[in-house]
């Protein structure tokens, strides 16, 4: 997994380096000029500008200049704070003009719309801690970033402004970092294995949801845990009206009202795990929080998300995850603030349980204070019901005995592969055959 740090830790990271400012500028330097002539294809008659700031920023953009001159690049270097209006047409810009620390607005000079923009370290106007614009930042084609990635990198609208984004080692020391950015590759060693002696009750599910008119996402979730690789599914339905569901599942029938205790009836050792949540109404709080009394691993998603929830679970003891996106973040009293990696690290730690909080970048935080972030969604999965699967496949996972910040992390990043799989047009009932496919791939 790649580090992600703040500016503010890269600045204490850059402090304690053994080597000399000096030598660092160099190797990033160097790295900046590998990365523009692969982005020009060669160097003969190619032309550069480089937007170079007052900081070390601007030192890595004048010194990258340097390097590219002297392999025959035509280079001119254009001092950030006294640029014109707009940049002649070369091929290629390289913005050097501020790093991730820059904390107030920028305008930098127009680029012609067909001109590649190689960035150093951050577009120049995007705040390297929250993502957002600070001013109109420069479209990177490319991003080059040392030692670590930044949160400005992942949290949107820094990530679609960065484009592709390269971290290049220049030899400091990133190794306590506690946020890290799941890539596909990392997901493998984390999905559960099947023993060779297993059978349907050594990963029993129970999902307690689908209220009147909303049996359909009960069904989701159900779908997708047994896609997951789980033995066995219960779903028990305040809605149901008879036998419905997957054909694979044992429906319980719950009544409209008053359900907590044929929900928690006949919990023994067999189910491993319960979601509660998916297509639930709000018209029985009381039940809903019964459901905290459960002692084995619990997922609470969709209609349990409620600000009485998050007051109550801290008294649980066994393994917790919650997975809300934006909205049910500020029913649960989350801060929407812009800092949104720390916002839900916070929330975290002070309700000891792990949160997968959904958006274009899914923060995956632990009780510990660990986050890991997922990019691998695509906004083809802003569509109803692709929650519930993630909720189904999460709470598959913990049946089957996965540490739940890891059932978190290898729900969140294949359930995001398998949107980008489906590409536009995809409905929710299309990701449990895929993350089934997904899933058998990894193991």
């Amino acid at each position: 997994m790649l580090a992600i740090v703040t500016p503010e830790e890269m600045a204490a990271i850059d402090e304690a380096a053994p080597e000399p400012v000096e030598v660092l500028i160099d190797r990033a330097a160097r790295h900046v000029a590998r990365e523009a002539i692969e982005l020009m294809g060669g160097v003969y008659g190619r032309r550069v500008t480089v937007l170079a700031g007052p900081g070390n920023n601007g030192a890595d953009g004048r010194v990258a200049a340097a390097h590219l001159a002297r392999r025959g690049v035509c280079v001119s270097v254009v001092d950030a704070l006294d640029a014109p209006e707009s940049l002649p047409f070369v091929d290629l810009v390289i913005d050097a003009a501020f790093g991730t620390g820059l904390s107030r607005g920028y305008l930098p000079p127009l680029v012609h719309d067909a001109q590649p923009v190689l960035a150093v370290d951050i577009p120049s106007g995007v705040d390297g801690l929250t993502g957002q614009r600070l001013g109109v930042p420069l479209q990177a084609e490319r991003t080059v970033t040392f030692a670590a990635l930044k949160p400005g990198h992942i949290l949107e609208p820094g990530r679609s402004l960065a484009g592709e984004v390269r971290v290049v080692d220049i030899g400091l020391d990133v190794g306590r970092a506690s946020r890290h950015a799941v890539e596909d590759a990392d997901v493998a060693a984390l999905v559960p294995k099947r023993s060779a002696e297993d059978h349907k009750w050594r990963s029993g599910l129970r999902i307690v949801g689908g209220s009147v008119g909303m049996t359909g996402a009960a069904h989701l979730a159900a779908r997708a845990a047994q896609r997951a690789g789980v033995g066995m599914v219960q779903l028990a339905m305040p809605g149901a009206q008879g036998n419905e569901g997957p054909t694979e599942a044992v429906v319980l029938r719950l009544p409209a009202l008053g359900w907590a205790r044929e929900a928690l009836d006949g919990l023994d050792d067999r189910v491993r795990a319960v979601l509660v949540g998916p297509g639930l109404g709000n018209d029985d709080p009381e039940s809903l929080l019964a459901m905290l009394g459960v002692a084995v691993p619990l997922v609470i998603d969709g209609g349990g998300l409620t600000a009485e929830v998050a007051a109550a679970v801290d008294a649980r003891r066994a393994p917790t995850i919650l997975t809300p996106h934006d909205g049910e973040w500020l029913r649960l009293g989350g801060d929407g603030g812009p800092d949104r990696l720390e916002r839900t690290r916070e929330f975290a730690l002070l309700h000891q349980v792990t949160v997968i909080r959904k958006g274009p970048s899914t923060v995956v935080a632990a009780p510990d204070g660990r986050i890991r972030v997922v990019t691998s969604g695509t906004s083809a999965l802003a569509t109803a019901g692709t929650g519930d699967v993630l909720a189904g496949f999460a709470a598959a996972l913990l049946a089957q005995g996965s540490d739940p910040f890891d059932a978190a992390t290898v729900a969140a990043q294949v359930h995001g592969t398998a949107g980008r799989l489906g590409g536009p047009g995809l409905i929710a009932s299309d990701l449990p055959d895929s993350i089934g496919s997904i899933l058998r791939n990894l193991r």
